[in-house]
């Protein structure tokens, strides 16, 4: 799994962060809650680890705003804050565990992948994908916006698929090119670029307000 850790005690992150990719997982560190929010919005992840006690923006504020902005990325919750009623609050803040510290961190690797388990089994069960008026059908491999039938080669496909799951968020060039291209590097080309016109030309023509947008210096954004 790919696991982002937002923990602002170096020591306490270093560990987990070191007992998890031990494990086999991919994890990544924010130290403050400006940075986690942002990784957290614009990156891909199966599970976060959020500390409620964060400089910049606090743990509970950061899940609430993912929360408002549709991510739906499984959190656990990771704070010494351990009353009924810190952890209620963690929970309706739109956390899906909470754990107390000190904590075994054999307990925290078992919450963690548990919940990377209850993530698959959601995303196993999606068969339809919809922004606005464009619906994605994935069993029958057909795209549709508004009563027009749209044609998408292989590629396109996948590339509206991911842009479609991660819509209303940044999707950068090293996002698409992991995942839709199965790229880890930069081939130095402008594949990307040529796909995303080709599928405007699809997706947007002809109709009043355009779905697929550029950000400057970043990368690519798909909204309603």
């Amino acid at each position: 799994m790919k696991i982002l850790v937002i923990e602002d005690d170096a020591q306490a992150a270093a560990y987990m962060v070191k007992g998890l990719r031990e494990s086999g997982h991919v994890v990544d560190h924010a130290a403050d809650g400006k940075d986690g929010l942002f990784m957290a919005g614009s990156e891909t992840y199966d599970v976060l680890i959020v500390d409620r006690l964060l400089p910049g923006r606090d743990g509970l504020s950061l899940v609430e705003i993912l929360r408002g902005a549709g991510t739906d990325t499984p959190v656990l919750f990771l704070s010494a804050l351990g009353s009924v009623d810190d952890r209620v609050r963690g929970l309706r803040a739109g956390g899906d565990d909470y754990l107390t510290k000190p904590y075994a961190f054999s307990e925290l690797l078992a919450r963690v992948e548990a919940l990377g388990r209850r993530k698959s089994a959601g995303a196993a069960a999606t068969t339809r994908l919809q922004v606005g008026d464009l619906e994605m059908d994935l069993l029958a491999r057909r795209v549709r916006r508004g009563t027009r039938q749209i044609d998408l080669l292989p590629r396109e496909f996948r590339l509206l698929e991911y842009l479609m799951r991660h819509a209303g968020n940044v999707v950068t060039r090293t996002m698409l090119l992991e995942s839709v291209w199965d790229y880890h590097f930069d081939p130095q080309t402008n594949v990307i670029d040529v796909h995303v016109a080709r599928l405007r030309q699809k997706i947007d023509r002809d109709f009043p307000t355009p779905m697929i947008h550029t950000v400057r210096g970043a990368g690519y954004t798909l909204r309603a």
